[in-house]
């Protein structure tokens, strides 16, 4: 009898397993996969120093701008077409909720806020594709 709960117990699961809905599946961030890579300069908003160079091989270079090369966790809160946002987290370092709208595959809008190094930030930004990268 037990065995037979048991087996009942693992089929429905499984039938629900099964029955969850393809929009379940973990979003990619095909957006910021479809920015083109190469040299982009990044000019906040509000601020008059020179815009930030970066070489850019993957749109997701955006998402933390405030922790770059840092190993964060990251969890994506909203992945559409044309705009994405992502939440990180970077263990002892701090953390960040970005916002990322793509105008065209060289153009982007970015804001992003969080806290680096114990400080909080708090940005808009503007990233254009400007050519390739030196080197």
């Amino acid at each position: 009898m037990k065995n037979r709960i048991a087996i009942a117990g693992l089929l429905f699961s499984a039938g629900l397993l099964l029955a969850m809905p393809a929009g379940a599946e973990k979003p990619n961030l095909a957006m910021l996969d479809q920015l083109e890579s190469g040299a982009w300069e990044v000019r906040m908003r509000g601020d008059a120093a020179p815009p930030r160079s970066m070489c850019v091989s993957s749109g997701r270079a955006f998402i933390q701008l405030r922790h770059p090369g840092q190993p964060c966790s990251t969890v994506v809160i909203d992945d559409k077409a044309q705009e994405v946002t992502v939440q990180y987290t970077c263990k002892g370092q701090g953390y960040g909720r970005t916002h990322v709208r793509r105008e065209t595959s060289r153009l982007v809008q970015i804001d992003s806020q969080g806290i680096v190094g114990g400080v909080p930030f708090s940005f808009a930004a503007e990233a254009r594709r400007v050519g390739k990268c030196a080197g």
